[in-house]
């Protein structure tokens, strides 16, 4: 391929672009880039550390009681913010399993600063049309 350079003043379309405030941009190498989700809706600031809610969630889905399963960031006084987690079970073991067994099951499977502090068992975590979590909904409920 062979590079021609525009004969307008116009910069090219990757260079004129700003990413918005809290997005995760990477430089492009060619003329295509990326723009990753948003660093303060999905990032959980743990004691300094950056605990992404997907890694919390795929620990949960290898329990077998587990078919839903939706991480967020709460705040906390002494860490700035802590992992909780909604879980939905499945049929079988709806009444057998209780928070304290997922929360030692994730100690069993994360580093201490991921592990899941905090879980809620709910009958279903609340989604979009399109069937993603609603996490601003789940961050804004009251009570454990």
């Amino acid at each position: 391929m062979v590079n021609i350079p525009l004969k307008t003043n116009i910069p090219s379309f990757h260079h004129s672009i700003i990413p918005f405030p809290g997005q995760i941009r990477k430089p492009p190498k060619t003329s295509i880039f990326s723009v990753g989700c948003r660093n303060s809706d999905t990032l959980i600031n743990v004691s300094a550390y950056k605990v992404w809610p997907r890694d919390v969630e795929d620990a949960l889905y290898q329990h077998p009681a587990v078919i839903e399963a939706a991480v967020v960031g709460v705040p906390d006084d002494y860490r700035g913010e802590t992992v909780k987690a909604f879980v939905a079970l499945s049929a079988d073991y709806k009444n057998k399993v209780g928070p304290d067994e997922l929360i030692s099951f994730c100690k069993e499977k994360l580093a201490a600063f991921k592990d899941s502090r905090i879980v809620e068992i709910v009958d279903e975590i609340p989604k979009t049309p399109t069937g993603k979590f609603l996490r601003r909904e789940l961050r804004e409920r009251k009570g454990d």
